[in-house]
C-alpha cells in the first residue's frame, strides 16, 4: 500500500491518480472516514487492502477548542501512523510536489 499525505489541494489526489492503479483499488480523502468513529481498527484494516490511500494532514495549525474536533484529529493523526508503518510507501506531496518518506511508489 502507498500512503499519500499532505495539506488540503497539496496535490495528493494528482499523484495517486499518476501511479496508475484503477481507482477501485485507492481510497481518497481516509481522513473523513474517522469523523465520528471511536474504534478506527476497522478503517484501518479496510485501508489497508487498498493499492493507496490519501489523507489530508489535519493535525496542523491552530488547535481547536472544540473537544471533539481534537478528539478527531488526534484519531487521524493515529491512525496515518498505523498506515504509514505498514505501507510499502509513504509520500508527502507539497505544492503538488511528492516527497517520498518511505519506500519507492514507482516500484
Amino acid at each position: 500500500m502507498i500512503l499519500v499525505v499532505g495539506g488540503l489541494a497539496s496535490g495528493k489526489r494528482t499523484f495517486a491518480e499518476s501511479l496508475g492503479f484503477p481507482e477501485a483499488d485507492m481510497a481518497f480523502d481516509a481522513h473523513e472516514l474517522v469523523r465520528g468513529v471511536e474504534n478506527t481498527e476497522e478503517v484501518i484494516a479496510a485501508l489497508s487492502q487498498k493499492a493507496v490511500v490519501t489523507c489530508a494532514e489535519v493535525g496542523n495549525g491552530i488547535v481547536p477548542l472544540d473537544p471533539d474536533e481534537r478528539a478527531y484529529r488526534e484519531r487521524v493523526g493515529r491512525m496515518c501512523g498505523v498506515l504509514a508503518e505498514h505501507a510499502d510507501a509513504v509520500v508527502r506531496t507539497v505544492c503538488g510536489i511528492p516527497v517520498v518518506l518511505k519506500g519507492d511508489p514507482w516500484n
